[in-house]
This record gives structure tokens, sequence and C-alpha cells, in this order.
């Protein structure tokens, strides 16, 4: 349902909003990133160009269509700020690429750095060793990756695996939604055992793995410590536990050519490049960076 209120009214609404971060962060950069988001919970409800709250014109506009009321936008505020709840679970929603995904608790919020995996694909894709028409998506949660692979290479089987019944219900949704329920199988299990049909079947295997050190884990913000699923950061004691799994398993299901990618945390390429490379199944081996230029995934190929 669609609410209408004035510019003016959305402007000074705004203001009042940013007033109240003060009494509950005092750390500038952090008052800097809470405000960065309060327009971003602006512009997930309202018709509205981004220029309008950066110029500031927002106010000389004589209507704004809003999905939510604004006495709805302060009860979602007062969450984020008191409660450090993240604006994509109050919202229930996150747009990731080119889409919009449901999430809840349960699941974890997909991150944009993520993104660059799916451009990973479609360039390992350009290999002539590859025809990559099966997939697997460890660690699916809200379904992002598989997703993203099945709307980017439509000829392409994704199989999903979460052990998270709770995310794997979110993930389902959103394929729904998406119209995607031919092309991606969800599985509930750990990595690659649920898909022990495909054996030297698998054309890719892509996955952002929990792969925070467990002491790391208790460290990171209040919104990610008290409301994200530890279940899809604790990546054991060196964070590497999933990881080394997933690669140890991987060239059973691979068929030669197939490719790897991984998705893992800043200081730890070294480490997961060596874990490829003592495995003779591997080939092609190389560490990628994010957009920040921090090592960020890894990529190898089944001989």
């Amino acid at each position: 349902m669609s609410i209408w209120v004035s510019g003016k009214d959305l402007w000074s609404w705004r203001q009042q909003a940013c007033q109240q971060i003060d009494p509950w962060i005092s750390d500038p950069l952090v008052r800097l990133e809470r405000q960065r988001e309060l327009d971003w919970l602006i512009l997930r409800v309202a018709e509205l160009d981004r220029l309008a709250l950066r110029l500031g014109t927002l106010e000389d506009l004589p209507q704004v269509e809003l999905t939510r009321s604004l006495s709805t936008l302060s009860e979602i505020w007062q969450k984020r700020l008191q409660e450090n709840v993240p604006l994509q679970y109050l919202l229930g929603t996150v747009t990731w690429r080119d889409f919009t995904l449901q999430v809840a608790p349960g699941v974890l919020i997909p991150r944009p750095e993520t993104e660059l995996l799916i451009d990973l694909a479609h360039a390992a894709c350009a290999n002539p060793k590859a025809e990559f028409m099966n997939w697997a998506d460890l660690g699916t949660g809200s379904g992002a990756i598989a997703i993203a692979l099945a709307r980017s290479f439509p000829g392409t089987l994704i199989h999903a695996v979460d052990c998270s019944e709770a995310a794997l219900a979110i993930a389902r949704q959103n394929a729904r939604d998406l119209g995607l329920t031919k092309q991606i199988s969800f599985y509930q299990g750990q990595w690659l055992e649920p898909l022990v049909s495909l054996h030297g079947k698998l054309d890719g295997i892509a996955s952002n793995p929990p792969y925070i050190p467990s002491e790391v884990v208790l460290t990171l913000q209040p919104e990610v410590v008290q409301h994200e699923p530890h279940l899809a950061l604790d990546g054991g004691e060196d964070g590497l536990v999933a990881i080394r799994e997933i690669v140890r398993q991987a060239p059973k299901y691979l068929r030669s050519g197939g490719v790897l990618l991984l998705e893992m945390m800043m200081g730890q390429g070294d480490a997961v490049a060596e874990l490829l490379q003592v495995h003779d199944d591997y080939c092609e081996i190389q560490i990628h960076p994010d957009l920040t230029g921090i090592q960020r995934f890894a990529q190898a190929y089944r001989r």
C-alpha cells in the first residue's frame, strides 16, 4: 500500500532521525555510517531520486510515495539505534546485484563484496575446458549466489546446500519469488555431502563459507554479533575449518576442468593458496582481490 507524504515532512523526519543518532553513538565514524544507513532506509521505502537526499531538494517536493508510514519508519529506526538490529532484517529485504532477496534472522545478510564471486564465475566460464552446466553453491544462506548463478547462466543447474533449515526456507522462497525453482535444487546438509550422486559431475563449486576465527567473531560490530547467525560466520580456531573441508571434498565432485571458487577473509590468501597447492588435484590456483584490494577470493581448477 502506498503512503503519500510531503517532501517537507519526510525531510523533517530525516532531520529528527539524524539527531537521534548522537545519544546512542559517540564515535564520529560510526555516526557517519548511521547517517548513511538512514539515507539507505529512506531510499528503500521511498520513490525518490538519490540526488534529492544528497542535494537537499527533498524538502521542495510536493509529494513522496512511501511503502512504510513515518511512524513505522520511526519504529524501525529506534530498533536500529537501540537494539542494533540490522535494517535489512527490519525491512525483511536486501538488494543484491540486480535483484531483491528476503532476509530474516537466521540467515546471513549477503554482502556487496560477495557479488564479485559471480563475476569470477563469468570469467571462469570463458575457459574453453569447461561447459559449466552443473554448479554447487555451498552454504547458500539466502540463496544469493545460487540465484545469481541461475540468472547469469539460464542453462545451468544449481545445487544449493545449507545445514540450516531456516536458511533453506528463505532461500527456497527467494527462488520461488524470482521464478527459478526449476533451475535450483536445495539440499540440507554439510557442504558437498548431500550431493553424492554428483561425484565427478560438477562443473563449478562456489562458496562463501564461514571464515572468521572464533575469537574474532565476538569482536565484530554489535549488529553482527547480536543478530546474525554465528553458524555462518565462525570458521573455527583459525577460520579455515570450512574452507579446508571444501578443498578436501571438492575434487571428488568436480569434473576435470571444473572450477572451485571460495570467498575468504583478509589475510587468509596465502594459507588458502597453500591448502589448494598441497592437493595434486588442483591447478591454475589464483587469489583475487575485492574492490578494495583485499585478497578475498580463491580460484582453482580440477586437473
